[in-house]
């Protein structure tokens, strides 16, 4: 019983900040946080993300309450950021998506894609939003 307890206060927690939601999955798409950091911009914090993309999987529309800057580590994503058109970026490219901004990345190659993303993001706000 104390193990499910303190389960669940993490999980609190993690949504408590924005993560849980952050780590919400689609099938064929794995986000992992690897930190979590305050920073000496008044209320921000920065969020280091790796997501793992399986052919054809996609993250799903969402916003986030601050910028992301993102690199394709390996693979081909297709970044699709409302009001742009759809842009292709392969292993090597970097991205940005505006606070805000409804948008969505879609792996639209042979194998895997991966991406590393750092969210710059208003504290106390949920990291990621999903949009229906």
């Amino acid at each position: 019983m104390r193990k499910l307890t303190i389960a669940a206060a993490l999980a609190a927690a993690a949504l408590g900040t924005g993560i849980g939601l952050l780590n919400a999955q689609q099938p064929g798409f794995t986000r992992t946080v690897l930190q979590d950091q305050d920073l000496s911009a008044q209320d921000r914090h920065a969020v280091v993300a790796r997501a793992e993309f399986v052919p054809g999987g996609q993250a799903g529309r969402h916003t986030h309450p601050g910028e992301e800057l993102g690199y394709v580590v390996e693979g081909t994503l297709q970044l699709l950021v409302d009001g742009q058109p759809p842009k292709t970026l392969k292993a090597g490219e970097v991205f940005f998506v505006p606070a805000g901004v409804v948008h969505d990345g879609k792996n639209v190659g042979k194998g895997k894609a991966v991406v590393l993303a750092t969210y710059v993001v208003e504290k106390g706000k949920p990291v990621a939003t999903a949009i229906k």
